[in-house]
């Protein structure tokens, strides 16, 4: 079964308040929890300050600078797994760092057709 893992940075840790090994030690991890067995993609996502949000009302296309919800957190990436059960897609989102530094992974289940 096929799980997006995504994540919520959170904003108890600003990784720009790190020292730079204690960045690249970071990184490090991100990286290596994108080559666990099972992660079969993922990318990091632009500040949502990039965001632009589309609708469309009765034909007309309405764009809103910004993300599609005004919330604390935002979703900062994600990655795709392929996982046997959801326990097996909960081992991996348990080593992203941003679930220990004050955000959150939330695993979701794909329509697989």
């Amino acid at each position: 079964m096929k799980y997006v893992l995504q994540i919520y940075p959170g904003s108890t840790v600003d990784p720009a308040s790190l020292s730079a090994e204690e960045q690249q030690v970071l990184i490090s991890e991100y990286l290596a929890v994108g080559q666990s067995p099972g992660v079969i993609g993922g990318h990091q996502l632009q500040p949502v300050e990039t965001a632009t949000t589309v609708r469309v009302n009765d034909g007309e296309t309405l764009l809103t600078d910004g993300p599609f919800v005004d919330a604390k957190e935002h979703l900062g990436g994600f990655l795709l797994v392929e996982a046997d059960n959801l326990d097996a897609a909960l081992d991996i989102a348990r080593q992203v760092p941003a679930a220990r530094m004050g955000g959150a992974v939330e695993v979701r289940p794909l329509v697989e057709r």
